[in-house]
């Protein structure tokens, strides 16, 4: 027996990897909690050129005691860095604690773009996504198991991608909602993909047909994750300004990782017993 056939047929036990891989990340989230960007808290962001060599601690910790406020976070790329403060501190104050450091580039406040209210029909919405698209399963393949292995897969995506923030300290924000809402749509399609090849096709048997969806699947997921990664290293070393963009590639890789185990640990050995029960 080769070790893919192996590999294919241990996938009961298999099953239990990703889920205690969510379980852990629950654990991360429930534990460190979350914290929130400044687009869902409001306050300021400042993009600054430095004028001699700083480390980023010393310079959070000469802008916290210049300013009065504690909530601040500091990255650096260069002689480039991003200041974000949750609060609305005195602008003379700020530069005031940089001057001789660094100069301001740009300085603009930030309001709380998402209230309490809006983050619950985000809530809503996401929950709504999983409810519609396990019926739409369930009308595409005709079979509960399919549908219940979907929502799972896609349950774990989002789970361990959040657990990953928890983690890393990736704030909360519009941009890492917005790519939490992506990872849904992905982990769909990969899990799509394997449940069409393993329910629709009779051509071959299971083994052959599994390992034909890991080829497609793993190829699809290991392009995404190339370019994430890319997109994560082009923002962080060359454009640290824009680092909207580094939060959604850093969720995204987080996710895809996720979706790599859920897709081919937890989905396919969930359908692969419901084809042996029958």
């Amino acid at each position: 027996m080769s070790t893919k056939e192996r590999f294919l047929e241990s996938y009961k036990a298999l099953i239990i990897i990703p889920v205690i891989v969510t379980i852990l990340a629950l654990g991360l989230v429930v534990t460190h909690g979350l914290d929130e960007g400044v687009d869902l808290k409001g306050g300021s962001m400042v993009s600054l050129q430095l004028e001699k060599p700083i480390s980023q601690g010393d310079l959070k910790t000469t802008i916290q005691n210049g300013i009065g406020i504690n909530d601040v976070t500091v990255s650096e790329s260069g002689n480039q860095a991003t200041v974000e403060i949750k609060g609305s501190p005195d602008v003379v104050k700020f530069a005031d604690s940089i001057n001789g450091i660094a100069t301001i580039s740009s300085y603009r406040s930030v309001g709380a773009l998402l209230s309490t209210q809006a983050l619950n029909q985000v809530y809503w919405a996401v929950a709504f996504a999983f409810i519609f698209m396990s019926i739409t399963v369930f009308i595409v393949f005709r079979d509960f198991v399919p549908s219940i292995a979907i929502i799972l897969s896609a349950f774990v995506d989002i789970t361990v991608a959040i657990g990953g923030m928890s983690l890393f300290g990736i704030p909360l924000s519009v941009a890492s909602v917005g790519a939490l809402l992506m990872l849904i749509g992905y982990s769909v399609d990969t899990d799509i993909l394997l449940t069409t090849r393993l329910l629709k096709r009779r051509e071959g048997t299971i083994n052959e047909r599994t390992i034909d969806a890991m080829k497609t699947g793993f190829t699809m997921t290991g392009a995404a994750i190339g370019a994430m990664v890319t997109l994560y290293l082009v923002v962080v070393f060359l454009i640290p300004s824009a680092q909207t963009l580094s939060e959604i590639a850093a969720v995204l890789i987080l996710g895809l990782i996720a979706d790599l185990m859920a897709t081919w640990l937890m989905n396919l050995g969930l359908l692969r017993w419901h084809l042996e029960g029958h």
